[in-house]
């Protein structure tokens, strides 16, 4: 938490709150749903909570951005993210019925009303949003087939309207794989700590 401090120094005190109440929130639900490894329980701020928080560092969204969370497991990056754009609609997919359960009662202990949880695999979604989030669900090149028809052409943020994948190690030849315009953004540069050196922000153009 002091960590999230440091990078984030203007937070409301209701984010604060409810930053801070994730780890006893986490902690309770991972003792009966194991959505969280138990060697990272302890790193929860630094490994699950920042790292979320990198796309942030990309980004700054606009109230009524409209984002898609596929694979968010237990709420990773889309319940950090939301509680750091309130103003942000997010949906978080998960195909596994007990991780959705817990992003569902985090977010109602949480009291976000921007937030909404469902399980489904992403090809089953219907609609459009302005960006797509996930952290390293599988390789760019399948992960880009499934999203691809979903993401909006236009949109009012400072980035156009893609995809925002949270990777590690080298990436070099998955975007390859991929036609659409990229930019990488290395975590190392916003946050200190052996475990970003490695983390990056990968940004697909729509």
């Amino acid at each position: 938490m002091e960590q999230l401090l440091t990078y984030f120094p203007d937070l409301t005190d209701e984010q604060r709150a409810q930053f801070a109440a994730l780890d006893g929130l986490y902690r309770d639900w991972n003792a009966k749903i194991n959505v969280i490894s138990r060697q990272d329980i302890d790193a929860l701020y630094e490994k699950h909570v920042l790292h979320s928080l990198g796309i942030a560092k990309v980004i700054q969204f606009k109230p009524g951005t409209e984002i898609l969370d596929v694979g968010t497991g237990g709420g990773f990056p889309g319940i950090p993210l939301a509680i750091l754009f309130p103003q942000v609609k997010f949906h978080l997919v998960d195909s596994i019925g007990k991780k959705i359960k817990v992003v569902q009662e985090v977010t109602t202990a949480l009291g976000l009303q921007n937030v909404r949880a469902e399980q489904a695999r992403v090809e089953q979604i219907k609609g459009t949003y302005d960006f797509v989030v996930s952290r390293a669900v599988t390789r760019l090149q399948p992960f880009m087939g499934w999203v691809r028809y979903k993401i909006t052409k236009r949109g009012n943020n400072d980035l156009n309207n893609g995809v925002l994948y949270l990777k590690g190690g080298d990436v070099t030849e998955e975007l390859a794989e991929i036609p659409e315009k990229h930019r990488l953004y290395n975590l190392s540069d916003y946050f200190e700590g052996e475990f970003f050196e490695t983390k990056k922000v990968v940004y697909v153009k729509k």
